[in-house]
């Protein structure tokens, strides 16, 4: 009996210790838990160039904190494009409260501000690319959203949700080279049948059990293993760790 019990205690452990991070986020006080969402600041950061002085066309793709508790586990990231010469950006994420109203999760929005807060949270800017690159990727981005399978469907854990989304796409389009943070959970969710992918940075291979649990081998994201949504490892490219709830070590995410 204690031979069999041996393994769950050990993966037991495992999951209190990583724990610890989303832990250590919520005991730093960096997130607000009492302010009501719609009263939380949602002001332009000053990262998305103003469409009219940038003519060149525009990729971004943003990732915040999410609201409240959630926030010391994961964060929620959003993609914005802007053509050469267009006067605006346009944006798409997927909002988990449409899909429960009985609305299409997948949003596509257009705004000269991309970079807002997302309901008091400050968006990092985890990809950037401008001039013809970036003009050459959005027909293939646009492609990519609208095969997204699941723009009806929404499951906070372990998807798909919006980290599901921009992890397709940039599977989708690869030379977007998005190296998504652990904090990004549901990125490793492929579907109920699907087990074998390329990483979402496009520079590897990752395998995944529904999102649950898995293996990150990539040049950008280095090796991360999944296990309950909860990510960590190790990013020789960028020399950091990648720890649950802490995201990325140095970094901001």
């Amino acid at each position: 009996m204690r031979r069999w019990l041996r393994w769950p205690l050990r993966l037991l452990a495992l999951v209190a210790l990583l724990l610890l991070g989303p832990i250590g986020v919520l005991a730093s006080g960096k997130l607000d838990l009492d302010t009501p969402w719609h009263s939380r600041e949602r002001s332009p950061t000053g990262q998305a160039p103003d469409p009219a002085i940038e003519q060149r066309a525009v990729v971004q793709v943003y990732g915040a904190r999410i609201v409240r508790w959630r926030g010391a586990f994961g964060i929620h990231p959003w993609i914005a494009v802007k053509r050469a010469g267009a006067d605006h950006y346009t944006t798409w994420q997927i909002l988990g409260w449409r899909a429960r109203y009985g609305g299409d999760a997948l949003v596509q929005g257009e705004s000269t501000l991309p970079d807002t807060h997302w309901y008091g949270a400050y968006p990092r800017l985890l990809v950037e690319h401008r001039g013809p690159e970036a003009e050459a990727m959005i027909d293939r981005i646009e492609a990519a959203v609208a095969r997204y399978p699941w723009g009806h469907t929404y499951g906070l854990w372990p998807g798909p949700n919006s980290n599901t989304f921009v992890a397709w796409v940039a599977r989708e389009v690869p030379e977007l080279r998005l190296d998504l943070p652990p904090t990004a959970i549901g990125k490793d969710y492929l579907g109920p049948a699907q087990f074998f992918a390329h990483a979402p940075s496009g520079t590897g291979w990752q395998v995944s059990l529904l999102g649950l649990a898995g293996i990150t081998l990539a040049r950008d994201e280095g090796l991360e293993l999944n296990l309950l949504g909860l990510g960590f490892g190790v990013d020789l490219d960028d020399m950091a760790l990648r720890l649950p709830g802490l995201g990325k070590l140095p970094g901001p995410l």
